[in-house]
């Protein structure tokens, strides 16, 4: 009977380890996912500013806002 205790655990054991690895790769490809997220979001963030100064220069040319 403990043989069979034994082999029972080694089982889920190996099981839990397989699904840990799994989890593992997952999150690596979230994070490799993310991280492709945020550097979009800075790009777009670098333009959103650049789009607000030649807007802003576009106003005071035409005399919409004070310099």
């Amino acid at each position: 009977m403990t043989t069979e205790v034994e082999n029972l655990v080694s089982e889920h054991l190996r099981a839990l380890r397989h699904d840990v690895s799994e989890v593992r790769l997952d999150l690596r490809d979230v994070k490799a996912r993310l991280t492709a997220v945020e550097m979009q979001v800075a790009t777009m963030n670098g333009r959103m500013d650049r789009f607000d100064e030649r807007m802003a220069r576009v106003e005071v040319r035409l005399d919409l806002r004070d310099a």
